[in-house]
């Protein structure tokens, strides 16, 4: 029987009671979203804000206000120990199949590397990796959403685990939400790039933090003429990547590369782009990747990247921040803060041709932590 689990040759095989372990751990996942999330605002306006007002003698000017106070509420409690053991037991899921099926699974990508398997379309692109490269701290501090051993380590020579646990476990984190290939935000960005350049026809484009090339695919195979580079600090993640796109016919120019400072030449790109990487950052990189993507831009070329809405009101704030303190989201928290216009301007960037934007995403009513869920940040800017 076809594993509905597999998409495609890289991904690790699961048996039966696999498929059901992570099965689970998605409808739990969807069920704390959907039915026990909504009960945080609900508890703060019933009980927790009035409370605050009155001990403050006003409303509660941040979000960290609002946090010391929801913290000590049992219901929130409750479903932040939840939400918490809910990511722990979506790695514990992937890293069985994975461990198991970690030594077949190099045999296919070596294969896919080499020669390609029969009856699978495989295209050239190419990987470049860079052994000397120092993975930066905001990387190798905390593993990032608690993914054992963070994106960028090695288990052994030619290893692809980081990259299979991230592929599965993106899948499960979101309930299905990002597509069967987990590309949905490669895809919107495309479509939100079209609609800022009709007629684009790019004839670089960088994807940058790339991680397993999921959100470069898009761009790919929108614009099969250009060549498209990716980069990312993470050895395993782009050996998976590269593998992965060679099974699903995608040419894609992977290399391990630090975004803060590439070594691609000045103006080698038309589109600059990056999915949610931003907050996997630090203050002194942010400043250091937008300048570099003002560096490799060429006249007239566009610099786009999506982020997570960080809220508007103080309890969306809060609830937007549960990551930063409780999933390895380390950035996440100091980024709310920032003004992302004001940082590319700083950067070189025309202030005249340069904005963030809300973008919908339109997810079903049950998928969202609240009411501006659906809604991404799009910092744009052009040369």
């Amino acid at each position: 029987m076809k594993d509905p689990a597999r998409y495609h040759p890289i991904l690790p095989t699961l048996v039966h009671d696999e498929r059901a372990r992570q099965d689970f751990v998605s409808t739990l996942r969807r069920h704390l979203t959907g039915r026990i999330v909504p009960g945080n605002a609900k508890v703060y306006a019933a009980r927790v804000a009035p409370r605050l007002r009155r001990d403050l003698g006003r409303e509660p000017a941040d979000r960290h206000e609002v946090r010391h106070a929801m913290e000590r509420d049992p219901y929130y409690q409750f479903w932040s120990a939840m939400q918490r053991r809910s990511q722990e037991l979506l790695w514990e899921s992937v890293l069985e199949p994975t461990e198991r099926d970690s030594a077949a699974m190099q045999q296919r990508a070596k294969a896919l590397r080499n020669a390609g398997r029969p009856g699978i379309a495989t295209s050239a692109g190419s990987l470049t990796l860079d052994p000397a490269l120092k993975v930066p701290r905001y990387h190798t501090a905390v593993d990032i959403h608690l993914q054992p051993g963070g994106y960028h380590t090695d288990f052994g020579p030619d290893d692809l685990s980081a990259g299979a646990i991230y592929d599965r476990g993106i899948q499960i984190y979101s309930a299905g939400s990002t597509g069967p290939l987990n590309d949905s935000m490669g895809r919107m960005m495309v479509q939100f790039y079209r609609e800022q350049v009709p007629g684009a026809a790019p004839r670089c484009i960088l994807d940058m933090g790339c991680a397993i090339g999921n959100s470069t695919l898009p761009w790919a195979a929108a614009f099969p003429a250009a060549r498209v580079d990716a980069i990312d600090v993470a050895a395993p993640q782009l050996r998976y990547a590269h593998a992965r796109a060679r099974a699903m016919g995608a040419a894609v120019h992977f290399s391990q590369q630090n975004a803060e400072r590439t070594n691609f030449p000045d103006a080698s790109f038309d589109v600059v782009v990056s999915h949610i990487m931003l907050h996997e950052t630090s203050r002194s990189a942010l400043r250091n990747i937008l300048a570099e993507c003002r560096r490799l831009l060429r006249p007239g070329g566009w610099m786009l990247h999506l982020e997570i809405p960080r809220g508007k009101t103080v309890l969306e704030q809060f609830q937007m921040n549960w990551e930063s303190y409780n999933n390895n989201e380390t950035f996440g928290s100091f980024i709310t803060d920032i003004d992302l216009t004001e940082q590319a301007i700083a950067a070189g960037f025309g202030a005249e041709r340069t904005r963030a934007v809300d973008y919908a995403l339109h997810r079903p009513q049950e998928q969202r932590l609240y009411s501006d869920y659906f809604l991404w940040r799009i910092l744009i800017a052009q040369r």
